[in-house]
């Protein structure tokens, strides 16, 4: 599992300590991963337009495919649901 963030290795750090993560999360400060992967867009918050990350959750099976794509994703309950599409995979 790794997690991918335009944020700062030491932010990272910060946020892995503070809500006890246990996976790598990946530094990507020049967006490249993001705007690969098609996350890097263009946002429009109160009529200020402004680059920045759709929030989004990949699941790569073990062949390297996308195996599932959540958008617009809520932390709230997220680990969850990305628990049982894991699982699906795995019995798949």
């Amino acid at each position: 599992m790794l997690g991918v963030s335009g944020d700062s290795a030491v932010s990272h750090q910060k946020f892995k300590a503070k809500y006890g993560l246990p996976m790598t999360l990946l530094v990507d400060e020049d967006h490249s991963i993001a705007a690969a992967f098609g996350v890097w867009v263009e946002k429009n918050t109160f009529g200020v337009k402004r680059m920045g990350i759709a929030r989004t959750t990949f699941l790569i099976d073990p062949k390297g495919r996308v195996a599932r794509v959540f958008e617009k994703v809520d932390p709230s309950g997220h680990g969850e649901d990305v628990a049982k599409a894991v699982e699906a995979l795995q019995k798949a």
